[in-house]
C-alpha cells in the first residue's frame, strides 16, 4: 500500500515533540505508531482523564480523537502551503474504562483538497471498543503572517 503521508521523513519522536505544551501533553497522550494509512496514539486513564465516577471522561476521549486525527491531516498536507483545522467532531462512547490506557487509531475516510474525514476508533488495553469518533478537518491555504 502506498503511504498517504506528504513526507515519509517523520518519526514518532518528532510527533511527540510537536505535542509538547499542548492539551495532548497535559493529558499524557503519546504517538505510538505510523502506518502507511493510519496514525496511532495512546492516553492514560488516570486523574487527568477521568470524570468524578472514576471513568474515562468523554471529553478526554474526544480530545484524543481530535489530536490523532488532526495530526494525521497535518501529515497528509503540504505544511509549507496549507494548514488544517478541526471543523466537526462527534464521539459515541461505547464502554467505560477505569484504568490502564486507551489507544486511538485514525484512518482516512476521505482525503480531499479542502476537507479530510477521519474514522477514529478508541480501544482499551484488551482491544475492546471504547469510543467511535469521526473528525472532519478543513484544509486551508497558509497565509503570510
Amino acid at each position: 500500500m502506498k503511504p498517504i503521508w506528504h513526507s515519509l521523513d517523520i518519526s514518532l519522536d518528532q510527533l511527540n515533540e510537536w505535542g509538547d505544551n499542548t492539551i495532548g501533553s497535559c493529558l499524557g497522550m503519546e504517538f505510538t505508531e505510523i502506518g502507511p494509512d493510519y496514525l496511532r496514539m495512546m492516553m492514560p486513564v488516570d486523574h487527568r482523564t477521568v470524570q468524578p465516577y472514576g471513568l474515562l471522561h468523554g471529553g478526554a476521549s474526544a480530545a484524543l480523537a481530535e489530536t490523532v486525527g488532526s495530526m494525521a491531516s497535518g501529515l497528509v498536507i503540504d505544511s509549507q502551503k496549507q494548514i488544517c483545522v478541526g471543523l466537526e467532531i462527534n464521539a459515541n462512547h461505547i464502554k467505560g474504562v477505569r484504568e490502564g490506557y486507551v489507544h486511538a487509531i485514525a484512518r482516512p475516510l476521505h482525503l480531499g483538497s479542502t476537507t479530510h474525514v477521519w474514522d477514529i476508533r478508541i480501544t482499551d488495553d484488551q482491544h475492546k471498543l471504547v469510543c467511535i469518533s469521526r473528525l472532519t478537518v478543513a484544509i486551508l491555504p497558509k497565509r503570510d503572517q
